[in-house]
């Protein structure tokens, strides 16, 4: 699977996690590069509290647009750090 946006693949991998629809990439997956910490949190009730990533890629940003779970809940525990995506990022074979 591959994550793109603006023309740049920012993860690439084919051990995805597959949970409510969205792939989740793993860590070492990750194009760094592209990728800057946010200070936005959301609380999902049954897999933890999400952390997010806002994207740059050629001057471009798109804010908040992969998440991840630095800590989960036990029903989670698969999927912790791995990231996902959406606001506008393809993700593709």
């Amino acid at each position: 699977m591959k994550a793109i946006w603006n023309g740049q693949i920012l993860a690439e991998s084919n051990d995805t996690k597959v949970i409510e629809n969205n792939h989740y990439f793993p860590p070492e997956a990750i194009n760094k590069e592209f990728f800057k910490s946010s200070d936005t949190h959301t609380n999902c009730p049954w897999k933890g509290v999400a952390s997010y990533y806002t994207l740059e890629v050629n001057g471009e940003k798109n804010p908040d647009a992969a998440w991840y779970y630095p800590e989960t809940s036990d029903l989670a525990k698969q999927i912790k750090n791995y990231v996902a995506f959406w606001k506008g990022v393809e993700v593709v074979e």
